[in-house]
């Protein structure tokens, strides 16, 4: 299995940008974790960040030919893009949506998520976690598709 992951903007900030809410890791320190992990299962992970909603549509675009599925932290845009809603709705493997906080206790406008309908589940509130367990979601959805 060949999964994505994407995460949107100042996520390339994690280490430095609030640590108290989003952790002391880095984003690379948190790849290169997930990357051992899924090595060692035998899976396949690449990776990608952007602050551009138009990367984040245009690499979900050629997800849908690489990949068989999709994790994606889309920061902020979770809460208004449609965009991204769309493009996601579009491709047809399966997205899992991943916050590293809790949104749901976070500020009101944070626990709206307008790419969670088109997403097949979502996870947050674990820290840098929600990664493997949305990896091992998608492990779990796409082995009962097979």
């Amino acid at each position: 299995m060949k999964f994505l992951v994407i995460n949107g903007p100042n996520l390339n900030l994690l280490g430095e940008r609030e640590p108290d809410v989003y952790g002391d890791d880095s984003l690379q320190s948190i790849n290169d974790e997930l990357l051992g992990t899924m090595k060692s299962m035998g899976l396949d992970i690449s990776f990608f960040q952007s602050n551009s909603e138009g990367g984040i549509i245009d690499r979900l675009h050629s997800a849908r030919l690489k990949y068989d599925g999709v994790i994606l932290n889309a920061g902020a845009y979770t809460h208004y893009s449609y965009a991204i809603r769309d493009a996601i709705a579009a491709i047809k493997i399966p997205v899992v949506e991943v916050h590293l906080s809790n949104v749901n206790s976070r500020d009101e406008f944070r626990k709206n998520s307008v790419i969670a309908p088109v997403c097949a589940g979502t996870i947050a509130g674990f820290g840098k976690h929600v990664y493997l367990l949305a990896a091992n979601a998608l492990i779990y959805m796409l082995g009962d598709n097979q």
